[in-house]
């Protein structure tokens, strides 16, 4: 079944991008199949009619862009992020605990449920920054084995734990990683990962990540969980309808961005300069960026990041209309305050460019007492000022170690995306647009 294929093609990727190193490498790995040429920030751009590029920042980040044959009248953008709640290893990596066991020490990054890190396989991945002659060169780290636990207390020692225990991460969360045997091993356990002399490493960028493998489970295997599906689930998405999507009349954007889950106050962050820039290049090969504004105001925004199913124990959470299914469809979402970028006319244009793909859509609201964070759409614009809507796919469990979603869906999300970027989008007016 194609829903279950592209499915299982989505945790074949997770399973190779437990960092947002590894998922913005994987996400290259797919432009370059698709005929997609890479350019440095560093270097003069030869833009061509016609082009496919990408570009990435930091390694963690990356922009890809589609030119038309003729001169452009806009971008149509589509961005999501590559990072997910986990834990970072410090600087300096290892503990002694009561003077028998080795742990790591660790940080928690993003807002996770903290509880759902313990007691599962973990194991380590990241980027290390390693001395070569007379330079520093990036490598990426992934160690293919099960590596460290958090453990829990007994519930005969804890008898607090169902009853609204406060994790401390400090205390409760540190991994362990061996015996103290194991002490100073696991730098060089990385660096053989990486196939480095740990001797060469100057810098890390390391994090824990879940070992255990996705799966599609249920009945008619309606459901999918993994670990990172917010948000690799739209950025691999996106990356799958960007790579074969003609671009008629518009510059076709692909975003996704690191360091949301921590504020995207970043350099390759959705707060930083990463899409001006490369938006603001663009324009100097199409005639000077004095084209830049004029360019923008024919250009739409669509920010995807996952929204929250109702939850089947606690439907309570919902707000009672504006609620969302797995398995029923893209996800709208909306917010009197613009946390969600979404008004009135992307949420008209959104949903038409979809009912014409046949793709369902259903809108999301949070409960009015329960406010939601801000997004990739509602930070970027603060540097990149066009119309926007946040779009997203329904699951549950968001931010754990473990999330579910609904099998369905990705195909859906991937034909709605290839859909926006294909379909010519011309304004009219202010809030008015020609479409097709």
């Amino acid at each position: 079944m194609e829903n279950h294929a592209e499915a299982l093609a989505l945790l074949d990727f997770l399973k190779t991008a437990p960092t947002p190193w590894h998922a913005v490498d994987g996400i290259a790995r797919m432009l370059d199949a698709a005929g997609y040429t890479a350019l440095r920030e560093a270097d003069p751009w030869s833009l061509a009619p016609g082009g496919r590029y990408y570009v990435t920042r930091n390694l963690s980040s990356v922009i890809a862009f589609t030119l038309p044959e003729d001169a452009p009248s806009g971008f149509l953008i589509a961005a999501a992020h590559s990072d997910s709640p986990t834990f970072k290893v410090k600087a300096v990596p290892e503990l002694t605990a009561v003077g028998r066991y080795t742990q790591l020490d660790t940080e928690p990054y993003g807002g996770m449920i903290m509880s759902s890190w313990l007691d599962r396989p973990l194991s380590v991945a990241g980027r290390l920054l390693v001395r070569g002659e007379g330079r520093l060169e990036t490598r990426l780290a992934r160690c293919d084995q099960d590596l460290c636990v958090i453990p829990n207390v007994a519930i005969h020692m804890n008898r607090e734990v169902n009853t609204g225990y406060a994790w401390k991460a400090n205390v409760d969360l540190m991994p362990l990683w061996g015996s103290e045997r194991a002490g100073g091993s696991f730098l060089r356990t990385v660096a053989e990962a990486a196939g480095v002399d740990p001797e060469r490493i100057a810098g890390h960028d390391l994090y824990l990540y879940n070992r255990v493998p996705g799966c599609v489970w249920g009945v008619e295997g309606a459901y999918l969980s993994a670990g990172r599906l917010d948000d690799l689930e739209c950025a691999w998405a996106a990356a799958r309808a960007f790579a074969g999507a003609a671009a008629p009349g518009h510059v076709n954007v692909l975003c996704v961005f690191d360091n949301e889950e921590v504020g995207s106050s970043t350099r390759q962050g959705a707060d930083g300069s990463f899409l001006l820039d490369v938006l603001t290049r663009i324009a100097d090969a199409e005639g000077g960026s004095a084209r830049l504004p004029r360019m923008l105001s024919g250009s739409v925004m669509v920010s995807a990041d996952n929204a929250h199913a109702v939850h089947p124990n606690h439907p309570e959470y919902s707000d009672p209309v504006n609620r969302v299914w797995m398995n029923e469809g893209v996800v709208i979402k909306h917010n009197a305050r613009q946390k969600y970028t979404t008004d009135a006319v992307t949420c008209g244009l959104f949903s038409e460019i979809c009912r014409g793909a046949g793709v369902p859509v259903q809108h999301f609201a949070n409960r009015s007492d329960l406010p939601g964070g801000s997004t990739l759409g509602n930070l970027s614009g603060r540097h990149v000022s066009i119309p926007a809507v946040d779009i997203g796919l329904a699951q549950l469990s968001m931010h754990s170690a473990w999330e579910t979603a609904g099998t369905a869906d990705v195909p859906l999300m991937i034909r709605g995306l290839r859909a926006f970027w294909e379909t010519p989008l011309v304004p009219d007016g202010d809030g008015d647009y020609r479409i097709g």
